[in-house]
């Protein structure tokens, strides 16, 4: 891996904002208020699933085909497009389109956040870092854009408390509607700031990533990435974390339909989640660079099974919410550790940098499948069985990808160990 001089700290601060920024519409908005979304959007589980299904088909083709262009072109003009066509999208979501025009809405939005922007991240985030700092680089990008996350969310829910009734429940849908269609304004405005920040003041990624080798065609590119034999393993680790990941969208829904919350504190439940990230994911990055990335993967999977088992047991009941909050933080905390590291393992993995953008590519098509599938097949287990008993369904399905991803894991560990590795 080239080793890049010293990194300015504003780069990493831009590539924080800018990777957390053009998810919140697609993703974090629905997870932090998921009640109310399909409240408002008059879905139900199965369709919103639906909707998640159809960006993740997109998103499929866009990772391979947009890591081999984060190979040729400057990150700045790749990211900065892309958050100006997603903020496009959040002004358009405003005016509360049909079930069909949504569905559309998050397929445009498969090719907008992945096919420009996701392989030029993930390869600045990593030239930042150098040899010696993976984890340090991808804990603060993903912890970065946990508190960004939290943040944004934050001001979402004050925003939408402010046009809602003391007693929710009390409150007509029209201005629910109302209330949340302005929380969808100022996300799609942020995220158009964000882009002219990216595309103004990060001129210095474009000269530094000019000094890394130069990459050798897509296709030669292509053939060398699949003969290392982490990238497979890698495929899977991510494929089984993402889905703890994609299963933290229901916490909000868990808080209202189990734990009895009403729509306001459900969705401060969700925020509170969001400020587990940062903690989380700046301290392992931080210890994943004092011994191995594999190492903490492996412990984030074993964390994350334990919490996927208490939530299935159906042990949790309205009248234990600390019991709640502490299973919560289990699971969230064991998922976004090995979300923080599954990409600073690249180093471990000795995955060259100069084939990032299609390493990425290539592991991004069957390890952000989940986005498929998990959508659909929550919403069904959830429709299928109200209340706690689809809540439990789901956690099942956690704790066998649990399984699946610790394995990989351990696997991983073992062949990055060998000395002619």
């Amino acid at each position: 891996m080239t080793i890049l001089s010293k990194q300015p700290i504003h780069r990493i601060l831009l590539l924080i904002l800018a990777g957390e920024s053009i998810f919140i519409l697609p993703f974090v908005l629905a997870r932090i208020f998921r009640p109310t979304f399909l409240d408002v959007f008059g879905l139900n589980n199965f369709e919103l699933g639906t909707c998640f299904s159809i960006y993740g088909v997109v998103a499929l083709l866009s990772y391979l085909y947009g890591g081999a262009i984060a190979d040729k072109y400057p990150p700045r003009k790749l990211m900065a497009s892309a958050l100006f066509l997603t903020a496009l999208g959040g002004f358009y979501m405003a005016s509360f389109p049909s079930f069909v025009m949504l569905k559309v809405l998050f397929g445009y939005w498969g090719f907008t956040t992945i096919f420009l922007f996701w392989g030029a991240m993930i390869k600045a985030t990593r030239a930042w870092g150098g040899e010696a700092n993976q984890g340090k680089a991808f804990g603060f990008l993903e912890g970065g854009r946990g508190f960004v996350a939290a943040s944004l969310g934050a001001i979402g829910v004050f925003i939408f408390s402010l046009f809602i009734r003391e007693d929710i429940a009390d409150t007509p849908f029209l201005d629910r509607q109302d209330a949340f269609r302005y929380v969808i304004l100022f996300t799609s405005g942020v995220v158009t700031v964000v882009g002219l920040l990216v595309y103004f003041f990060m001129r210095t990624v474009d000269s530094s990533m000019a000094k890394i080798d130069t990459p050798l065609p897509a296709m030669a590119n292509l053939k060398s990435v699949i003969k290392i034999p982490s990238v497979g393993l890698l495929m899977i680790i991510v494929l089984c974390a993402y889905v703890g990941y994609k299963l933290t969208d229901i916490f909000s829904l868990y808080a209202k339909e189990v734990m009895l919350f009403d729509e306001l504190e459900a969705a401060k439940v969700g925020t509170f989640q969001l400020y587990l990230r940062p903690i989380v994911c700046i301290s392992i990055g931080l210890l994943a660079d004092r011994t191995k990335a594999s190492l903490w993967m492996i412990i984030g999977f074993v964390t994350m099974l334990l919490g996927a088992i208490i939530f299935a047991s159906g042990v949790l009941e309205p009248t234990v919410t600390r019991f709640f909050i502490m299973s919560l933080i289990i699971t969230a905390s064991g998922t976004y550790a090995v979300r923080t590291l599954y990409f600073a393992a690249m180093e471990e993995g000795k995955i060259p940098l100069a084939v990032t953008g299609t390493a990425v590519g290539l592991i991004s098509v069957i390890g952000y499948t989940p986005d498929i599938f998990v959508g659909p097949i929550m919403g069904y287990l959830l429709d299928a069985s109200p209340g706690e008993l689809g809540h439990q369904h789901v956690f099942m399905m956690l704790a066998g990808f649990s399984i699946i991803g610790l394995i990989a894991a351990v696997g991983f560990k073992k062949i990055t160990r060998k000395k002619n590795y």
